[in-house]
């Protein structure tokens, strides 16, 4: 096993991962920014190592300052973590030339599932299921454009290849609008993403986001460990998760999760992944794959009991996976909350001073976060300062258990998105699990009206 790694990220998830490193007895190296100096990734890791100034691009999205700090603690593998350069392959790429080991899989791999169209034609290639739509990048044949819409059938979604996060997307509902949202969809792409690609899909009016959990190792074995439900979500940023889906039979489950397990044994795939799908009227349609820890993988954690981290861990320095299929039972149900630094209703930031700190405790109630008395949350980075994660034996069970944790959960002297969650507990179709993606917009615009 690896005697020290250097985890490239800041926050809960250098946590996580400083967790895992330290039960595999494992030596940790933090970077951070000159913002992160007294945050609790730096305090608790072995070593630590400045990289720059606050703004991410300038540390932790700097390549060179990442790699020579590895170089100059004598690390052997970088952990990337979620976010930052977690799916930049030319990272994965430098820390592979420079000597070290990267934590996640090979860079040929996370390039093509970096972009969408190559994506989904490896998912195609694969048997996996793909919303309807071209396989192709949209030209500037306007008449053959139009055409390939009326064959999907409106309304169609332009989509940017290299896009994420809900940035380089345009619905189209009329033939009018079409060409001006290709036109304009490229140019945000281009702007935002470097690749102004496009490509087109039928828009599904009112699905699910269900993704699966993936794990495979070099030695030609894969995994799935379920799926999650992520639907609750406002502009296209998850703010709740949970697993399994209330929607999924344990027959369906298995049927799709054995789907995507031979899918990623076929393409040689290595680490951890997530493939994530839209689902509607019972059927799957495949949107993306992220090629790296997912930031709601506690729930996942919850109800099989597997590490993900340790796996991830395991996998890069040449183990096979430590569980077979047979080996994972689904007990249970877990909640996530996403805590944010934010105005609950206007979702404005709330940096500043944490003057009073008390995360949630009991049994199966775990807080993922480097939260403590007297941090000053930064305003440079995302508004997450905490992850809520709950188990139950079933989802009632859990959502009780939930209601309690936040009661319990104090963060003084910012703004917290608490209020929302609690809110969110009480309310009859999140109880009852009939929600959508575009519920929790509706419900919100409803509830300012």
């Amino acid at each position: 096993m690896f005697d020290k790694i250097l985890i490239a990220n800041r926050g809960e998830i250098a946590l996580r991962i400083q967790r895992a490193c330290k039960e595999l007895g494992i030596a940790t190296v933090a970077v951070h920014s000159t913002a992160d100096a007294d945050a609790m990734h730096v305090r608790l890791a072995d070593e630590s190592v400045c990289i720059g100034p606050p703004t991410a691009r300038d540390s932790y999205l700097n390549i060179p300052a990442i790699i020579s700090a590895a170089e100059v603690t004598d690390a052997e593998a970088i952990h990337p973590g979620y976010g930052f350069l977690s799916e930049n392959a030319d990272f994965a790429e430098k820390v592979l030339f420079s000597g070290f080991v990267f934590i996640g899989p090979n860079p040929e791999t996370i390039r093509l599932m970096g972009d969408k169209i190559s994506a989904k034609n490896a998912m195609i290639a694969a048997g996996i299921p793909c919303v309807p739509g071209n396989n192709d990048p949209l030209g500037d044949n306007a008449k053959k454009n139009l055409k390939l819409a009326l064959e999907i059938g409106y309304p169609v979604i332009i989509k940017a290849a290299g896009g994420g996060g809900g940035r380089g997307m345009r619905t189209v509902h009329t033939e009018a609008a079409l060409i001006n949202a290709i036109t304009m969809t490229k140019a945000e792409a281009g702007s935002a993403f470097g690749n102004s690609t496009v490509y087109m899909e039928k828009f599904l009016e009112d699905p699910r986001h269900i993704e699966f959990q993936v794990m495979a190792d070099s030695h030609g074995n894969a995994i799935h460990l379920g799926e999650r439900d992520c639907s609750l979500q406002r502009r296209h940023q998850k703010v709740l998760e949970e697993a399994p889906s209330p929607v999924l039979s344990p027959e369906e489950r298995e049927r799709m999760g054995g789907i995507v397990a031979k899918a990623m044994a076929d393409m040689h795939y290595r680490g951890a992944g997530t493939i994530e799908f839209l689902w509607e009227n019972g059927a799957f349609y495949f949107i993306e794959m992220n090629t790296r820890l997912q930031v709601e993988h506690p729930v996942t954690e919850a109800i099989t009991g597997v590490d993900l981290v340790r796996e991830q861990i395991r996998i890069a320095d040449g183990k096979p996976l430590s569980v077979r299929q047979e080996d994972i039972e689904f007990n249970g149900h877990s909640i996530e909350c996403r805590i944010n630094a934010e105005d609950p209703w206007t979702f404005a930031p709330s940096p500043g001073l944490v003057s009073a700190y008390h995360p949630a405790g009991g049994m199966n109630v775990r807080v993922d976060s480097g939260l403590y008395a007297g941090y000053k949350i930064p305003p440079y980075y995302d508004s997450m300062i905490a992850k809520l994660i709950v188990k139950g034996r079933t989802r009632e069970g859990c959502i009780m258990r939930l209601k309690r944790a936040l009661e319990e959960m104090v963060i003084n002297g910012v703004k917290t998105s608490i209020p929302l969650h609690q809110a969110l507990m009480n309310e009859p179709d999140f109880i009852h699990g009939d929600y959508t993606i575009k519920w929790l917009e509706e419900w919100l615009a409803a509830r300012a009206s």
